[in-house]
């Protein structure tokens, strides 16, 4: 446990060091966040000032956890496992004392650590001082938000490293992340909330994981979702985190064999 977490710890130092980019980033979630909110406050003026459940105010909330949790839940994924196998070095990473999974997971968290200070909590200020936020008035709702948080950064990792490993078996995998890209940021309720959806393209999100990894976390950081209410969303999220776990360690081990055959 300890080595694992000197490796998350050395990831959240590593980010920590890309001040510009940093900055940037903070940049550019703020305004795209304006802009957000601006098509959301249109959207519900025109649905006379409530729309599926959501005022401005927490529309607002809505559009700023997003953009504050976008970075460090990182849904769009990367691509370095996939570049690692095609280049070879995962055999390297294979023969670490640590387990493959666990190695990226540790780094995932230190990054994650990292994007939520520097690009998560400036955007969120900048939202409240503009437009202004909902808090929640369940004090519950900051711990079970904090909670569902780290379940959407697993399920993203997850559900990104089952593309990463589709590199033991394709010879190029954007493809495959820009169709995964293009259905998370569909249905995760990252662009509007899912509540929105029509009745069929709600079902088919809430069938996903994807869900789990935007939507759960703001409605339950949010206090949009009572408690009680928010308890169900939180024992999906770990679902979601045993079944994509179990399927990438099923698919990293048949991903070995298939380069121990292939004599990667």
């Amino acid at each position: 446990m300890l080595t694992y977490w000197s490796i998350a710890a050395a990831a959240f130092r590593q980010y920590s060091t890309y001040r510009m980019a940093t900055a940037a980033g903070v940049f550019t979630n703020s305004v795209f966040g304006l802009i957000r909110a601006s098509i959301l406050f249109a959207a519900i003026g025109t649905a006379g000032g409530e729309l599926s459940g959501y005022t401005a105010a927490q529309a607002a909330t809505y559009v700023w956890l997003g953009q504050a949790l976008l970075a460090p839940i990182e849904a769009f994924g990367t691509r370095e496992v996939s570049q690692r196998v095609h280049e070879g070095e995962v055999a390297i990473d294979l023969l670490r004392p640590t387990s493959f999974l666990g190695l990226y997971y540790a780094q995932k968290l230190g990054r994650a650590g990292f994007l939520l200070l520097g690009r998560g909590v400036p955007p969120l200020l900048i939202g409240a001082l503009i437009t202004g936020l909902a808090l929640p008035e369940d004090p519950l709702s900051y711990p079970l938000g904090l909670l569902s948080l780290l379940l959407a950064i697993t399920v993203a990792f997850l559900g990104d490293m089952l593309v990463n490993l589709a590199a033991f078996w394709l010879v190029e995998t954007r493809g495959l992340t820009v169709v995964y890209n293009a259905v998370m940021n569909l249905l995760s309720g990252f662009l509007i909330p899912i509540v929105w959806f029509p009745d069929w393209l709600l079902v088919i999100a809430r069938a996903t994981p994807f869900p789990s990894m935007i939507q759960t976390p703001i409605d339950t950081l949010s206090g949009r979702l009572a408690s009680c209410e928010a308890l169900p969303l939180l024992a999906v999220q770990l679902g979601w985190v045993a079944l994509l776990g179990l399927a990438a360690w099923a698919m990293l081990r048949a991903g070995v064999r298939s380069m121990e055959v292939q004599g990667g």
